[in-house]
């Protein structure tokens, strides 16, 4: 594949159980280090004490070289398509250690060695693959990063009483919450340690300082506004491409052969979103975590898996087998996403430039921006957008008179950052230099109508642009400080459409069983499949929309996209108002129009079988389509 030459290590396993002596706790691991670095570590990286010296002597030598190293590590830049050569030495050194650790175990325990300290090792090996996903989206990297940190939990190596045990434990238990949350290990890892960690403070609280318990407690904060945001769906399904619950790729409706078409893929995603007091966990946005995963397929069976999911037995439980490889070779490799969480606007610019330089032929770049206006308060609406297109047409980069006026001044997103001035705000002309390449925007912002200015400006590739609505007050679902809450109403109409349909009618997931559930899930789908057929065979068809179509996950986006449109269309609470309705640049074909017959029925079984018809105003000649009656008690139509 692509990406072979980038992936840093090769399968790790994790023997022996978690329970017995000092010598069943040093556990089994083995590890290789990066295919660059994997021959020669294979041939002498197994670090006996040979050449006469003592193994503790060249044990506490490596540790103090890995510090070092891991430090080295933990300050370069996750993107990139070039692996830096220092991965490679990082884990050929910690490789070492922990074969030292287990060769010479009871001797290093007589030399001071602590239990800490060997699940330091591991956690640290943990970050390393987890470190490397960020830069491959490769979930197999993740996998291994589960099953050491998962190792270092069940053999309780942070229970050894040190100075500092406390923060190690509570920041290895972070990190693996993250991991296992990106894993979507939702049904009981996560659950446990997050348990871990509150009853882990509560317990600290006298030893830690004042200022490190009040930074932790933020954290527990965090942690549990994330679970609470979307927890009565977090098992419905999976946010990744996943074969058990979206149509494999070779059966979806193509374009015609007479239509050209280049044959553009998706290889690389940049995702910022920032908010005041958004759900976040560390730097992970709600948003961007559900747009990250969406991004992603997933390995055959392992949602079910995990989180003991059955299609034909919905009270069964399965255990996850932890060594499973993650990553299935019959799945297309992951585009490359980079997530970047309050960035300046230089360093924005430098990873977007970065990832454009290094785009492959034949691949487009996904850009997800969700964040509001500098000055909310301004005043602007969506026809201003008009004078955006207007102004812009006068630009000219070599003008060098004074800054306007902020009436004239154009809209841009901040992103949170606060580093001097002029270094906060995108504004839709950064992004026109990089339409040399194919761009895929996704706008999730109350100006999001301001980059549709890119719209016949580009340098060379037209863009394809998702813009949401300019109005966050339109759903009843979604009012107030809904994005505070549950996140983007936008964001999770293109990555849980369901899940996002039911929040707009009211039904909070608490009342709908699932069964229910995944049938209106599969009436979904069949919708999605009409809309597709539609506009494969649409003559009118853009070609932008003709390369996005030839992709699955974009594919997916752009179908969900046309749902979301039809829904806030027809959903009466909008009153069909143009600033609670998204659109997209170029335009689609006037037959998945948000009000046109097709959308009116697909979207009339999905609202019906919920029992939410009467909230759509559906025109009087409209179908109802035959479906199934829901099995809830009371019918979809009480419950729902």
């Amino acid at each position: 594949g692509k990406k072979t030459a980038m992936t840093p290590v090769s399968s790790t396993t994790v023997q022996g159980n978690s329970g017995g002596g000092e010598r069943n706790a040093s556990g089994g691991a083995t590890m290789a280090s990066s295919p660059q670095q994997g021959q020669g570590q294979a041939q002498g990286g197994g670090g006996g004490g040979g050449g006469g010296v003592c193994p503790a002597e060249q044990f506490w030598s490596l540790l103090d070289k890995a510090d070092r190293r891991f430090a080295r590590v933990r300050d370069l830049p996750l993107f990139g398509r070039q692996e830096p050569a220092e991965y490679g030495k990082a884990f050929r050194i910690y490789t070492q250690l922990w074969r030292m650790q287990q060769e010479h175990r009871h001797r290093l325990l007589d030399a001071g060695l602590r239990r800490w300290q060997v699940g330091e090792i591991a956690a640290r090996i943990a970050h390393l693959y987890y470190s490397q996903y960020q830069r491959t989206s490769d979930t197999a990297l993740l996998s291994e990063a589960f099953v050491f940190y998962h190792a270092v939990l069940d053999r309780a190596y942070f229970l050894d009483d040190h100075l500092g045990a406390s923060t190690k434990h509570l920041r290895f238990l972070a990190r693996f919450l993250l991991v296992a949350l990106i894993l979507s290990r939702r049904a009981q890892t996560v659950p446990r340690l997050a348990g871990h960690i509150r009853s882990l403070l509560d317990e600290s609280k006298k030893t830690l300082q004042e200022a490190d318990y009040r930074e932790w407690k933020h954290v527990v904060q965090e942690i549990t506004r994330f679970l609470k945001a979307d927890s009565p769906f977090m098992n419905k399904r999976p946010l990744r491409y996943s074969y058990a619950f979206d149509p494999p790729p070779e059966t979806l409706p193509t374009i015609p052969p007479t239509v050209k078409k280049r044959g553009l893929l998706l290889s690389d995603a940049i995702l910022c979103s920032y908010y005041h007091n958004e759900v976040k966990f560390t730097d992970l946005t709600l948003d961007t975590f559900r747009m990250l995963q969406c991004l992603e397929w997933e390995p055959c069976g392992s949602f079910a898996q995990n989180n003991g999911y059955s299609a034909h037995d919905e009270g069964g439980q399965n255990h996850p087998n932890l060594l499973k490889d993650l990553r299935d070779a019959a799945l297309p490799p992951n585009p490359l996403k980079t997530v970047l969480y309050r960035p300046s606007v230089p360093h924005f610019l430098k990873v977007l430039a970065t990832k454009c330089e290094e785009l492959p032929l034949n691949t487009m770049m996904l850009i997800y921006l969700s964040a509001a206006d500098e000055v909310q308060s301004s005043g602007l609406g969506p026809d201003t957008s008009e004078r955006v297109v207007n102004s812009f047409s006068q630009f000219d980069i070599s003008n060098t008179r004074a800054g306007t006026s902020k009436e004239d001044s154009e809209p841009c997103l901040w992103l949170g950052c606060r580093e001097g001035e002029g270094s906060n705000c995108i504004y839709p002309c950064d992004l026109i230099p990089f339409t040399r390449r194919p761009l895929f925007l996704v706008i999730d912002s109350n100006i999001s109508y301001a980059f549709k200015s890119i719209h016949g400006a580009e340098k060379g590739e037209t863009a394809a642009m998702l813009l949401s609505p300019s109005s966050r007050s339109c759903a009843v679902g979604f009012s107030g400080d809904s994005t505070r809450q549950s996140g983007s109403q936008f964001t999770m109409f293109l990555t849980a459409p369901l899940q996002a349909f039911c929040f707009l009618i009211g039904n909070n997931g608490l009342d709908i069983i699932d069964k229910d559930y995944n049938k209106a899930e599969e009436l979904l789908s069949l919708s999605l499949n009409e809309w597709a057929m539609t506009l494969v065979a649409s003559s009118s068809l853009d070609p932008v929309w003709v390369e996005v179509l030839g992709d699955p996950l974009l594919r997916r986006l752009l179908l969900r996209f046309i749902f979301c449109r039809a829904t806030l269309s027809l959903f009466k609470a909008s009153n069909d108002k143009a600033e609670c309705l998204p659109s997209c640049v170029p335009p689609l074909p006037e037959s998945v129009g948000g009000e046109s017959m097709l959308s009116q029925c697909c979207l009339m079984r999905v609202a019906s079988f919920l029992g939410a018809a009467d909230q759509f105003s559906f025109a009087e000649v409209t179908t109802w389509p035959d479906i199934d009656e829901p099995t809830s008690s009371g019918g979809a139509d009480k419950e729902l």
